[in-house]
């Protein structure tokens, strides 16, 4: 395979010139895979307030994570109520394929980018608008923890690990971009036409959550503890994530534990799931990657 072709391979979207408006997570973590893809993207934010470098909250109250996501990125501030800030966002729009916004839709129209405006103005632009629900739901106050407690995944008093809405927005968001590029340039009377997808974080969320909406995640399902093969167990000097779901590596895990052979038929009895954390307990972190490297079972050892 030749460099050129090797450079088409890995960068599909190279050409494809990208302006992001998007603040905070999903659209500049999307920037970030587009911008890996080979796409050339540009940010306009809000100016800087005073003594700050940047008016993106995540550069406020997280730089690392912010420096990270805009990393190569061409990055412009512009106050888009006034005439000036309006002259450079439309000189940007000029020479874009895709736009991506995460505004409210009341905010979009008054700053004169609602799609039906755009589209007349420069229609083979695409659109990619994220917001936190679909449709006439777009205008309502959410975050990323309101998303996934409305999805099912917010436990007890417990925070998220990630925040799943967001990253899974992200997501869905470079999908929209993929998916706009190709609507674009399908034969027929709208070849080279932009589209328009709103993406909701709120369905990333439940996306995300399907897995616990069909109960396997769910403290009685297989992935959701039940199954004493796939479970978070103490060991001795810390815990281990066994996942020996499949016949076969419960088959190991069981003969590893010194249990009988018809053990990896029951991982769902109470006495497979007690004998099995009796060994683990006894069993250091050090013995259990070994272990899990000689017997071929997944497992990953943690700290405390």
């Amino acid at each position: 395979m030749t460099s050129n072709l090797m450079a088409a391979v890995t960068k599909p979207l190279k050409g494809i010139r990208v302006l992001t408006l998007a603040l905070n997570l999903p659209g500049p973590a999307a920037v970030m895979r587009l911008q890996a893809m080979g796409a050339k993207c540009t940010k306009l934010e809000p100016l800087a307030p005073k003594g700050m470098s940047t008016a993106d909250p995540m550069g406020i109250y997280k730089p690392a994570a912010y420096e990270v996501m805009h990393q190569g990125l061409k990055v412009l501030q512009a106050d888009l109520k006034s005439e000036r800030g309006q002259a450079a966002l439309h000189k940007q729009l000029a020479q874009t394929d895709v736009l991506i916004t995460s505004f409210r839709p009341s905010a979009l129209t008054k700053l004169g980018l609602a799609w039906k405006e755009l589209h007349k103005r420069y229609p083979a632009l695409c659109v990619v608008s994220i917001v936190g629900a679909p449709g006439e739901r777009a205008e309502e106050a959410g975050h990323d923890l309101t998303y996934q407690a409305d999805s099912g995944l917010v436990n007890g008093l417990e925070m998220p690990a990630s925040l799943y809405a967001d990253m899974g927005g992200s997501l869905f968001a470079t999908e929209a971009v993929l998916q706009a590029l190709l609507l674009r340039q399908r034969p027929g009377r709208t070849q080279g036409k932009g589209v328009f997808h709103e993406v909701a974080l709120c369905e990333a969320s439940a996306y995300l959550a399907l897995p616990r909406t069909w109960g396997l995640t769910l403290p009685s399902g297989d992935v959701g503890g039940a199954h004493a093969g796939y479970k978070i167990y103490p060991c001795k000097n810390g815990r281990v994530a066994v996942a020996a779901l499949e016949p076969h590596f419960a088959a190991r895990l069981c003969e590893a534990a010194g249990l009988p052979q018809q053990a990896a038929m029951q991982m769902h009895k109470r006495s497979t799931h007690e004998a099995i954390a009796k060994f683990l307990t006894s069993q250091t972190r050090a013995q259990l990657d070994k272990l899990a490297s000689s017997k071929d079972i997944p497992l990953h050892t943690l700290p405390r």
